[in-house]
């Protein structure tokens, strides 16, 4: 599902964010991505949903190739990652539903997809009931769990979530933990940037650190530091 062989990512200030990167996630897996602020992380996710194109190397996401990949086709390989970003990013002047239902939106879905989809992917996430909210209206919980909705809405075979627990309190962390938990046991393949040492060692997952740009352990069922 995911590759990326030799990849490196300068800036144009000659900062060096990613240096030689190699990664293979197989289909279904759930890894961690951990690291120190800085270690590269948000580069390599930026990196994923072709948010930035890399200086070097090959990134071969859900088929897609992207360091070739056309502007053209660049909303096609979006429809296959659904990512969640730590500061929610919801829209709000819009309620719950038609926050989720933007994404069936800029994909052109009809209003029967739409009307059949939001309900369905807001049940999942509990918030069928409230649809018809504000942002503003929800707790930070409650939002992240919107945006989980909307990352979800189009059913993609993979979900890159960028910190998403780094706002919420631990007890509403672990309830959106055994959303991403779920999902991942229907067959979606996980993804997530994470500083929580706490989630990383009670879950028994892959990890993979980042260090000064490069992949310094990749461990299945590994801890969030060699030193816990």
């Amino acid at each position: 599902m995911i590759e990326m062989s030799g990849v490196s990512k300068v800036y144009p200030n000659r900062v060096v964010a990613l240096h030689d990167i190699n990664l293979h996630v197989e289909k279904g897996e759930f890894v961690f991505l951990v690291g120190p602020s800085g270690a590269g992380k948000s580069t390599m996710i930026k990196l994923l949903y072709r948010e930035e194109v890399p200086t070097t190397g090959e990134i071969v996401v859900a088929g897609y190739r992207l360091r070739t990949l056309k502007r053209s086709q660049v909303p096609f390989l979006r429809r296959r990652i659904g990512v969640v970003f730590q500061d929610f990013r919801l829209l709000p002047d819009r309620s719950v539903f038609d926050n989720v239902a933007f994404a069936l939106v800029v994909t052109e879905a009809s209003r029967r997809e739409i009307q059949r989809k939001v309900p369905a992917v807001l049940e999942l996430v509990g918030l069928r009931h409230r649809a018809r909210d504000y942002p503003r209206q929800l707790s930070g919980g409650e939002q992240q769990r919107v945006a989980l909705a909307r990352a979800m809405v189009n059913s993609p075979p993979i979900l890159i979530a960028d910190e998403p627990t780094g706002n919420l309190d631990p007890a509403t962390a672990w309830g959106l933990m055994e959303l991403l938990q779920e999902i991942n046991q229907g067959g979606t393949t996980v993804l997530m940037a994470t500083h929580a040492e706490n989630i990383v060692n009670a879950m028994n997952k892959r990890v993979v650190q980042l260090s000064n740009g490069t992949i310094v352990r990749d461990e299945v069922a590994g801890r969030y530091s060699l030193e816990g």
